[in-house]
């Protein structure tokens, strides 16, 4: 038996400090080694491409990435995990690719974890291709773990 469920669209806003107490909170929730607060606010200082997603306006997700030389690398896309599985991921995903297209980027490139397979399967149904590894990128309770290096075309 298949779980039914409406879904919701989501509505999209620039992350801003005020965002970062519940930012962080997912991002704790969604990983065993997470981004800190302080990664947050740099990324937010610097000007990278800080988006966050709302349901019925509140907070639910959200994405870092940053444009550069024709180029995109998604660094953090992350969805609440009592809201995941439900396409919110994948919305969030297309979102970002639009907003990297129309800052001029021909690409987009990420790392994910390969024990992420939730994340590898959507990834790859969103039209990214394996392009390389990077060894023990990753921190994990017993040493490193790899990254699988994604890359897409826009």
């Amino acid at each position: 038996m298949s779980a039914v469920f409406e879904l919701s669209s989501l509505s999209y806003r620039i992350m801003d400090q005020a965002d970062l107490a519940v930012i962080t909170a997912i991002e704790e929730s969604a990983y065993p080694f997470p981004w800190s607060r302080a990664i947050f606010k740099d990324c937010i200082q610097a000007g990278y491409q800080c988006r966050v997603a709302e349901l019925n306006n509140t907070v639910i997700g959200y994405a870092i990435f940053v444009n550069a030389a024709q180029e995109c690398h998604l660094l953090n896309l992350c969805i609440s995990p009592p809201l995941q599985g439900r396409g919110y991921g994948r919305q969030l995903l297309a979102k970002v690719l639009a907003d990297a297209g129309h800052n001029g980027a021909a690409c987009v490139f990420l790392e994910v974890r390969p024990s992420n397979r939730y994340a590898m399967q959507l990834y790859q149904s969103a039209g990214f291709n394996q392009v390389g590894v990077r060894k023990k990128y990753y921190p994990v309770y017993n040493g490193r773990e790899d990254a699988v290096i994604f890359a897409r075309q826009l």
